[in-house]
């Protein structure tokens, strides 16, 4: 199961963070004057061009700045969150990519002739999809320089693979196994005695829940690790139809009523979620070690002062599903 780094950056450790909150690690990182105008920051010797940052902000504005297919960015919402978190999105995935490829250089993984001639493919295609001259004159890059950034991408996905693909990806079905359930939350006590005596009368799990429960759902699905020990013991023991006995736990009490206790397809589907947590961990021992001892510095008045261009001219989305299609298995 080879995971992408298109799909792993929200779960690194996000330099960007570390970055507008002025530390790496135990370093305090420098608000740049020495870097000019054409460079958003630097770490270590690595500097992030301006030019490479607008290729992901634009696809950044055009993925994000649609939803259900409206265009967010012909509606006013009154402020300039979208752009701020695109400029976030952005920036969280620049750093960790250089920091990446920084980790990579220092334990000598490097992309071979054939990740090489995919990554010459993959440019050309993106570049020749520039076919508005608005895109060409607000990008201004050549192909070279797409496969450049795109050299910088394959190499950080190449690093996570190295670090992770020794994870073990056997998942038990009991690990994995999700259960539906409704469920009775209150903080108070009386009210709990309430409950159990309800329950243990028969009255129906729902009715008593609607007038009880202080959760936002009733019916729900979960997985282990997601309810506290307590309830989690009970309610992973219980048959479909069996409804627990009252169950302290934290600040209140609960009550559990088993729907079905194994969740076929969502057992499934978890199994997929426990091995990228365990490779988040195996990553994450070598990854945060690492960035812990870098030097840094970031333009920030000239990153913040940095507009985004969202007209109709400027409609490129296509940077990352294409390095996907002919990169997805560096």
């Amino acid at each position: 199961m080879k995971r992408k780094f298109t799909r792993v950056a929200a779960v690194l450790c996000g330099m960007s963070l570390l970055l507008t909150g002025c530390r790496i690690g135990n370093k305090n990182i420098v608000v740049s004057n020495i870097l000019n105008d054409r460079q958003v920051f630097k770490i270590e010797g690595t500097v992030c061009s301006l030019k490479e940052a607008r290729v992901y902000l634009t696809n950044y504005q055009n993925i994000y700045g649609t939803a259900y297919g409206v265009d967010l960015w012909k509606h006013d919402f009154g402020d300039d969150s979208l752009v701020k978190y695109i400029k976030a999105v952005t920036m969280e995935e620049l750093t960790q990519v250089v920091s990446m490829d920084l980790l990579a250089q220092s334990r000598e993984v490097a992309l071979s002739e054939d990740e090489l001639s995919a990554i010459s493919e993959a440019a050309a295609e993106y570049y020749a999809s520039l076919f508005r001259s608005e895109e060409n004159t607000y990008l201004e890059v050549t192909e070279s320089d797409i496969s450049e950034y795109y050299q910088h991408y394959a190499l950080a996905q190449k690093l996570y693979n190295s670090l992770t693909n020794s994870v073990n990806e056997e998942v038990s079905d009991d690990e994995a196994r999700v259960i539906e359930i409704m469920q009775i939350f209150v903080a108070d006590s009386t009210k709990a005695s309430d409950v159990a005596a309800k329950l243990e009368r028969g009255d129906d799990f729902a009715s008593v829940a609607n007038n009880y429960n202080e959760l936002s759902s009733i019916q729900t699905t979960v997985a282990r690790d997601e309810l506290p020990k307590e309830v989690e013991e009970v309610a992973f023991n219980l048959d479909n139809g069996q409804t627990s006995s009252m169950i302290q736990a934290g600040k209140g009490f609960y009550f559990i009523k088993c729907l079905n206790k194994y969740n076929e397809e969502l057992t499934e589907a978890n199994k997929s979620n426990i091995v990228e947590k365990r490779e988040k961990e195996a990553f994450d021992d070598v990854y945060n070690q690492f960035v812990a001892g870098l030097n840094s510095s970031i333009n920030k008045d000239m990153w913040d002062e940095l507009t985004l261009d969202t007209t109709d001219g400027i409609q490129t989305d296509s940077f990352f599903e294409i390095f996907e299609k002919h990169c997805g298995e560096i």
